[in-house]
């Protein structure tokens, strides 16, 4: 069992993307999760999950609480220890000082060497306390209250490898989404080494790049032509070579992904059936109620309709909720999220599969807990 960190400020959200490389997320407590097994490398990739610890002990959140589970844990560590102790968002009033000291005395007592510069290992200490998030698609998000200290060694870290700003880039328009968005956007749409991800409307290029960046080959496509060079150009300078590796590459891309960028209406792709694996696009905000020769909402049906007939999986970023639309074209709806970006924008995030394709999920769960049996007998 590992105990996931998450990161941002949406809880369920970030639950959901951790799915992408764990088996069986269930929140916990505000910003924890805990998760049955985890694809180690596919968890560097994650935007919205800071870290995954393997489980030693869970407890209320207090000091000598803590203490005294760990005292009664089993522990097959040997080696030097650092202990750092962290007060989750604020949440539980605990002094994180307080906590590393009496841990670290704990395992001073059962024969540990400290080391708070190079420790072999650390553990990490999670405090957290208050209403859990609540949504009815992520486990445990129930809205309930939370009082909890979990206990792990630090497992994987992410390696947060985005893309740089949208406005260090060589190309720039005003409205780019943040990396880290677009970086759990391309995760959640199924991104991954050996997979294919294409985005329909992809502006600057900034998801398919984030898509690019953990390994996937991307496929673009937009409706202007200035899009459609400006795109080309971000990819040549993170996605080719060098720039691959400056932008931060997982370990496990063991080749700079392909790529294709193509001037196309999204409503008509020229791409075969079933090319890819995933779809993943931003749609154009209310604002903008007429683009090039279709209205907002035809635009958008026929882009749902294209991308189911193309992948069996996708994720769609809008101003308004598209579920209607959506299961028009053939999507099973299984998840849906509002995430607030400013106080005029809240961006509402559609996860979903093709009707056909009510196996891929658990599929995917069942590789991913081979692939962790796996690595844990070579370890």
């Amino acid at each position: 069992m590992y105990w996931l960190e998450l990161a941002g400020e949406t809880d369920a959200f970030a639950a959901r993307e951790a799915a992408t490389a764990a088996t069986g997320v269930d929140l916990l407590a505000p910003g924890i999760a805990r998760t049955g097994g985890i694809d180690r490398s596919h968890a560097r990739r994650l935007a919205y999950t800071r870290a995954a610890h393997e489980a030693v002990a869970r407890t209320d959140a207090d000091v000598d609480a803590a203490a005294a589970a760990l005292r009664a844990a089993s522990l097959d560590r040997s080696g030097s220890v650092a202990v750092r102790a962290r007060n989750v968002r604020g949440t539980s009033g605990i002094s994180t000082e307080a906590a590393e000291r009496e841990l670290g005395g704990v395992l001073v007592d059962r024969g540990f060497d400290v080391d708070l510069d190079d420790p072999d290992h650390v553990l990490r200490a999670l405090f957290s306390a208050g209403a859990r998030a609540e949504h009815d698609a992520i486990a445990g998000a129930d809205g309930g209250d939370a009082d909890l200290c979990a206990l792990g060694w630090v497992a994987v870290e992410a390696a947060r490898d985005f893309a740089p700003k949208p406005t260090d880039r060589p190309f720039f328009q005003p409205g780019s989404m943040a990396p880290a968005d677009a970086r759990a956007y391309a995760n959640l749409a199924g991104a991954a080494p050996g997979r294919t991800l294409l985005d329909p409307m992809c502006g600057t290029g900034g998801l398919p790049l984030e898509a690019g960046l953990v390994g996937a080959d991307a496929v673009a496509c937009d409706a202007q032509s200035k899009m459609v060079r400006g795109a080309r150009e971000n990819f040549r300078e993170y996605l080719d070579g060098d720039g691959l590796l400056d932008a931060g590459a997982t370990d496990d891309a063991e080749r700079s992904p392909d790529w294709h960028v193509a001037r196309g209406d999204a409503t008509a792709l020229p791409v075969p059936d079933d090319a890819v694996d995933g779809v993943a696009f931003d749609a154009p905000y209310g604002r903008q109620s007429k683009i090039a020769r279709h209205e907002l909402a035809d635009l958008v049906a026929g882009a749902l309709d294209e991308a189911a007939r193309v992948a069996p999986r996708a994720v769609i970023v809008a101003d308004r909720d598209w579920r209607g639309p959506a299961r028009e074209a053939g999507w099973t709806v299984d998840a849906a999220f509002e995430r607030r970006v400013h106080r005029s924008l809240t961006r509402h995030v559609l996860v979903l599969r093709r009707g056909d394709a009510s196996g891929i999920a658990a599929t995917e769960t069942a590789i991913r807990a081979e692939e962790t049996e796996i690595r844990a007998d070579r370890e």
